[in-house]
């Protein structure tokens, strides 16, 4: 059974940065791809950035050139880095994990608070 498991998320003031991790566990094979989401309150969960099946990356427009998604496959992680964030960038993130036949799994989340 895949677990993931989020990290890192906390208080910041608007134009600091975070980096949230994820940890994986129970992950089998090579076909399947990850990615960060958020949600905010009273909104729909939305994608930040993924990993893309052909080895690339997206992101969400409001992520572009503020946000990073990387990963450490020996340490089984995933990371986002948040830079320059914005009172809108205050959600609960979600680490999500996508096989190709079909199978999601997401973390429990990790709150982030951006306010001054």
């Amino acid at each position: 059974q895949v677990q993931l498991v989020e990290s890192g998320g906390g208080l910041v003031q608007p134009g600091e940065s975070l980096r949230l991790s994820c940890a994986s566990f129970g992950i089998l094979g090579s076909g399947y791809v990850m990615g960060w989401y958020r949600q905010a309150p009273g909104k729909q969960r939305e994608l930040v950035a993924t990993f893309t099946r052909g080895g690339g990356t997206n992101y969400a427009d409001s992520a572009k050139g503020r946000f990073t998604i990387s990963r450490d496959n020996a340490k089984n992680m995933v990371y986002l880095q948040m830079n320059s964030l914005r009172p809108e960038d205050a959600a609960v993130y979600y680490c999500n994990l996508v096989y190709f036949v079909g199978k999601v799994y997401w973390g429990q989340g990790t709150l982030v608070t951006v306010s001054s």
